[in-house]
């Protein structure tokens, strides 16, 4: 019966995109779970581990930041590696149909960009690149790193599992030798170009992607519980404007009742089988 009815269901996903042609995509964490990288959420939306270091303590607390940035020399390794999966190419694929009007993810891996998508905008910023917050000062991770690894090589040999944004659950380590560059500009605090828990989505970018909901037809949302208000409002502004919302998601989400559409399966299986019955 279940597959019988996911059958159902990923053939009104067909319908649904065949009848909507500017979809307007959201994508979370679930996106990128098949590219290695994990999510934040179990089945019931609820935090899988500790929630995420907030922005003020990250300032605030010189520990917290060599922590985070100790973590985060380690992590970047598994993030940069990681490749696009199923999920990420269709979505491409289906931008160059012209279906996609806009894809907005919530997610700082670069993997949409890695797949070909063009038309993106990275709600949450992106973790391959690194700011200062004194001066606005902008470097590549990929230069920090180099910076991290030379000034602490008792760690360049640590190994964790990885965890989500390009952190790595480093356990039962002395982070208080760690020591953490500042900006070469003008010596202020270096923070990755993301918005950390706390912070807010600059307004540019939720103007543009409110601008492109505006002209879409509807919503597609992947990979994401829209547990965080940041991707959940564009839901809230396609029910207002009375267009409809699909969304593939193993889990729960917090817009489940305002949904015309749910698919409880992993992403990048039923994406790519939409894919290949559009085609055919």
């Amino acid at each position: 019966m279940a597959s019988q009815r996911q059958f159902d269901d990923e053939r009104a996903l067909v319908d649904f995109v065949d009848r909507h042609r500017r979809l307007f995509v959201l994508t979370g964490a679930g996106c990128s779970t098949g590219s290695g990288i994990p999510d934040y959420r179990d089945a019931e939306g609820q935090w899988k581990r500790g929630q995420p270091l907030m922005f003020q303590t990250f300032v605030a607390d010189a520990h917290a930041r060599r922590r985070y940035w100790a973590r985060g020399m380690v992590g970047w390794r598994k993030v940069q590696a990681a490749t696009p999966n199923r999920a990420h190419h269709a979505l491409a694929e289906l931008e160059s149909q012209g279906r996609i009007s806009r894809l907005v993810t919530q997610n700082v891996d670069m993997l949409h960009q890695k797949a070909g998508s063009r038309n993106v905008i990275d709600l949450h910023g992106r973790v391959d690149a690194v700011r200062c917050l004194d001066c606005d000062c902008q470097m590549p991770r990929a230069d920090l790193q180099k910076a991290l690894v030379a000034m602490n090589p008792a760690f360049t040999d640590l190994d964790a599992a990885t965890a989500p944004d390009g952190d790595a659950d480093l356990a039962h380590v002395d982070f208080s030798r760690f020591d953490v560059p500042n900006c070469v500009a003008c010596g202020g605090l270096l923070k990755p170009d993301v918005v950390f828990f706390g912070e807010s989505v600059p307004r540019t970018r939720v103007s543009d992607a409110m601008a492109a909901l505006a002209e879409s037809d509807a919503m597609l949302v992947v990979g994401s519980s829209l547990m965080v208000y940041s991707g959940y409002r564009f839901a809230l502004a396609m029910i207002e404007a009375a267009k409809p919302i699909a969304a593939v998601n193993i889990g729960r989400t917090r817009a489940d009742a305002l949904l015309s559409l749910k698919i409880a399966a992993p992403c990048a299986s039923v994406l790519d089988r939409l894919l290949n019955a559009l085609h055919g």
